[in-house]
């Protein structure tokens, strides 16, 4: 089976071509390189011992992708990860947000003519703050509390009406929590451009030196010490749902055209919780300060994966310990081995 991975030099796109890889899959990369380094693909080939095939443009231009899914109509399965994804810069910059994370997926869903088996890249900001914890899948999707989740909420709906017209299509939308880790041999993990966004690519590049102290966002919120909690999930676990998924559908498993499942560890951990983590595992002491919320978050979510276990046959299985040592690892790597 050929399977295109869009944005699959990034980090949760390079660790699934990865595990695809040893699934037996072969691999195509498609990915504009505006948030990830070319150096992924020899990373990679140390990993598997091949370098997967690669192209470099942007989803968002129409004609290249038309051409592309031409060259390549033997594609039977496409992983859809491209796509702008940080909730502060969102709110900061909406148009880019709705630009690249909607052109990309309807380009790529007129491309191929809708005939193919399709798991895209959603989030669990389509449930907003939920009413319920752990929150499943059947919860009601809530108003966004930034552009960047109401892309991924317009984005689902633009899949599921487009499988109710194209019986051929099938999909399925892995809503997922909060990815971090990374390969266990340290050559592949979470590499951002410029400040990182994300919560434990800044604690590994502030305990390394990197940055400046941790800012925790909010210590004002209604959980047991006052920051925000999330549902962690190992990159490596996560890269293996997909998998999951794209069997399901291959094995003609689904019970209809569209499905989505939740990809998460069931469980909840502060901001506060995961910087005692790091520093449990690691060894090494964070300076951290306490700031205000930040505009666009919520106060707690995880996620119910009774229907990921039953369903794709899939549960995660690495704790946060191994997230955070994982990590340390891959960036004392990158102090080593700088990408720059």
């Amino acid at each position: 089976m050929k399977i295109l991975v869009t944005g699959g030099t990034g980090y949760i796109g390079s660790h699934t071509v990865v595990e695809l890889h040893q699934a037996g899959y072969e691999v195509l990369i498609v990915d504009d390189l505006s948030n990830s380094n070319i150096r992924i693909l020899d990373q990679i080939e140390a990993i598997i011992g091949k370098k997967p095939l690669f192209f470099q443009f942007d989803l968002c231009d129409e004609q290249m992708v038309k051409a592309f899914a031409e060259q390549n109509a033997d594609i039977s399965g496409v992983i859809h990860f491209a796509a702008s994804k940080a909730v502060g810069e969102s709110v900061e910059k909406p148009l880019k947000y709705y630009r690249n994370n909607f052109f990309s997926l309807i380009n790529l869903l007129q491309a191929f003519n809708s005939r193919l088996n399709f798991v895209f890249s959603s989030s669990c900001t389509v449930y907003g703050q939920p009413d319920q914890l752990p929150v499943n899948e059947s919860a009601p999707v809530k108003k966004a509390e930034s552009p960047y989740g109401n892309t991924k909420q317009i984005a689902e709906e633009i899949l599921a009406e487009t499988c109710a017209v194209s019986p051929d299509l099938n999909v399925i939308s892995l809503r997922y929590f909060n990815p971090v880790g990374a390969h266990k041999s340290a050559l592949i993990g979470e590499l951002p451009n410029g400040v990182p966004q994300n919560l434990v690519p800044f604690i590994t590049q502030s305990a390394i030196g990197k940055r400046g102290p941790i800012t925790v966002y909010g210590n004002d919120y209604n959980t047991p010490d006052g920051s925000a909690i999330r549902d962690y999930i190992h990159v490596v676990d996560l890269a293996k749902a997909h998998v999951a998924a794209l069997k399901r559908m291959e094995e003609g498993r689904s019970e209809g055209n569209y499905e989505v499942f939740n990809v998460g560890t069931g469980k909840g951990s502060s901001v506060l919780e995961i910087i005692a983590a790091f520093e449990s595992s690691t060894g090494e002491k964070l300076n951290y300060q306490i700031g205000p919320r930040r505009e666009g978050d919520i106060e707690q979510i995880y996620g119910s994966v009774d229907k990921s276990a039953e369903k794709l046959g899939w549960k995660a299985e690495l704790g946060i310990e191994e997230m955070m040592r994982s990590a340390w690892e891959w960036e004392k790597y990158i102090k080593a081995n700088p990408f720059e």
